[in-house]
């Protein structure tokens, strides 16, 4: 074993909380701001992430903060019957505010607030750090609604996530808000060892990348929380080293193509844009059982 039960002990702790939580409060203080011009329509700001999950390291540095805009929603309406589709259309109307133009007055409010370094180019707004704020990630995005039923009288109901578009054009629909609930409860459900387990798991993949065992960028925290989030919990238990070691040999053991993202909504491994490339796991895993 590579690895000594004082490390993963040392590995299993949280990192520093403070000044993420600073950061969070300054940027979604100016985000929520009645002076911004976006603020007339109806929007909510919430943590995402390790610093959202609690599974945040001493290694991490960028907080990401998210800012929905519900007042205008997209929908996904493939799983209604043809008379549910034909209830939605009719109470479907085109809104004239758009989210193209909630990012761009985002964008332009934390320009004005923080600097010309405030970059929103990418999928994510940057806004860049200071003495006593970290760097932040503010994804400006809108609801989305997955619909599950819509009859002609009562209320449809629903899947609510997230969507935004990227650059090229490729629409991303996410759900970021049962991600953090699932693994708050698989936490409780393992006895407080999954999310310590989580952080092990990537502190361990940091060292990898220092250690060249893997490339940066091939295990991103968001999957290793989806991979570990399918092991049962009767395996969190025990010494951490037990734990690891139990953790890596079920995902070695079994059919990953069935395993869900932390959300339960999305495949885990799949080529698809919200999803681990089975390209990329498959060589994590691999260096992950050599280097264990």
């Amino acid at each position: 074993m590579a690895v000594s039960e004082t490390q993963l002990d040392t590995w299993s702790a949280q990192g520093s909380i403070q000044q993420s939580a600073t950061t969070n409060n300054s940027i979604s203080g100016v985000l929520k701001d009645p002076a911004s011009p976006y603020y007339p329509h109806n929007f909510e700001t919430f943590l995402q992430g390790s610093y959202g999950n609690d599974t945040n390291i001493w290694a991490d540095s960028d907080v990401d903060i998210v800012i929905r805009l519900s007042s205008v929603y997209y929908s996904d309406t493939d799983d209604l019957s043809p008379g549910e589709k034909a209830n939605f259309d009719r109470n479907w109307s085109k809104a004239e505010y758009s989210l193209t133009k909630f990012k761009v007055e985002v964008t332009d409010w934390l320009k004005e607030n923080y600097g010309a370094g405030v970059d929103g180019s990418g999928k994510a707004i940057f806004v860049p750090g200071n003495g006593t704020r970290r760097d932040a990630d503010v994804l400006a995005c809108a609801e989305h609604r997955d619909y599950i039923s819509y009859p002609a009288y009562g209320e449809p109901s629903y899947r609510e996530g997230i969507v935004f578009w990227t650059k090229d054009g490729v629409k991303i629909v996410n759900y970021p808000k049962q991600h953090s609930a699932n693994c708050t409860q698989k936490h409780k459900d393992t006895n407080a060892y999954f999310k310590n387990t989580v952080r092990i798991f990537k502190n361990m993949r940091n060292r990898m990348i220092d250690e060249g065992w893997i490339k940066e960028g091939l295990a991103p925290s968001y999957f290793l929380e989806g991979l570990l989030s399918n092991v049962p919990d009767r395996f969190f238990a025990g010494s951490y080293t037990q734990t690891v070691t139990n953790c890596i040999d079920y995902a070695s053991a079994s059919d990953t193509s069935e395993f869900r993202c932390a959300n339960k909504h999305h495949w885990l491994i799949r080529n698809a844009p919200v999803c681990w490339s089975p390209d990329d796991f498959e060589a994590y895993l691999r260096a992950l059982n050599a280097y264990w």
